[in-house]
């Protein structure tokens, strides 16, 4: 079993925690988490993955073991996380890669996308949108309420998001079986965004979101024109981002390789060695060649 090293950089000020393993010369796969996790959610899968590939998985600022320095002193954004994380690729001499996205991890690999359209090999992404087809309404109205009033009121609804039941729906809606979700998984996360002043950071991120949806026009352009290849593995019983998310992957990538399994949002919790098959299978397909470090 490959040894998993749990490292930390400093990136433009900001100490960023990340977890790395796998051969330095093989071809890359970077790991994008979503929220309210880290890179704790890879914990089985970077093992599996590194038995073949170099496996890079940060946390983003204000997540996980990363610094979470208050709102006052940092500009929280979607495209602020994207150039922490290009840093840190950028000091690790990474620039060619294939991206894992979930969740928030997307918009942030949709950025790197556009940001180095060369760069990114092969996209993989596990119930992470791309599309405005996907997004479940009963969960997103608060958050959009929220983005365009900041009220009592609305704060008030999008702040039951970081409570603990909530974060525990979900890890375990959708899921066939809960009893297979570990309770330290939901229990770690609130814990996390429970540090004093995460909640503003939470609130903030929450406000921005608004921003990814007009990328996805570019982004559709990018996979028509280099056919990056795709992988979407999708927990079709997720209420956040539906399975028309995953299967909108096929407008613009018509050889897109589209798996819709029985879970939910976190579907490695549940579904973890069916993915970690679909992903290995995909990336010795699709042939990433060299990606490894410079």
């Amino acid at each position: 079993m490959p040894v998993v090293h749990h490292r930390r950089a400093t990136v433009a000020g900001q100490e960023l925690f990340y977890r790395e393993a796998g051969p330095a010369d093989a071809p890359v796969v970077v790991l994008l988490h979503g929220y309210p996790t880290s890179s704790f959610m890879f914990r089985d899968l970077i093992p599996v993955l590194a038995e073949r590939y170099h496996v890079i998985a940060p946390d983003h600022l204000g997540f996980g073991l990363s610094a979470a320095p208050p709102v006052s002193e940092f500009d929280y954004s979607f495209d602020a996380l994207t150039n922490l994380t290009a840093g840190l690729l950028d000091q690790l001499g990474v620039t060619r890669y294939a991206i894992y996205v979930q969740d928030y991890g997307a918009p942030v690999g949709w950025r790197l996308v556009l940001a180095r359209p060369d760069a990114v090999t092969a996209i993989i992404t596990q119930n992470g949108n791309g599309y405005d087809a996907g997004f479940v309404e009963s969960f997103w109205k608060p958050v959009w309420d929220y983005q365009r009033e900041q009220t009592p009121e609305t704060e008030g609804a999008i702040r039951e998001a970081l409570s603990l039941e909530a974060i525990q729906w979900q890890y375990v809606h959708g899921v066939p079986d809960p009893s297979v979700v570990s309770p330290d998984t939901w229990h770690h996360d609130h814990a996390l965004v429970s540090r004093p002043g995460n909640d503003e950071i939470q609130l903030t991120l929450f406000r921005d979101y608004a921003t990814n949806p007009p990328l996805y026009p570019a982004l559709h352009e990018h996979l028509r024109s280099h056919r990056t290849p795709v992988l979407a593995v999708w927990g079709k019983n997720d209420e956040i981002f539906g399975p028309d998310g995953a299967t909108a992957f096929a407008e613009d990538t018509p050889n897109a390789e589209i798996h819709l399994l029985d879970g939910g949002h976190f579907l490695l919790e549940s579904r973890g060695e069916e993915v970690a098959g679909l992903i290995l299978g995909f990336l010795d397909r699709v042939q990433l060649g060299d990606t490894s470090a410079d």
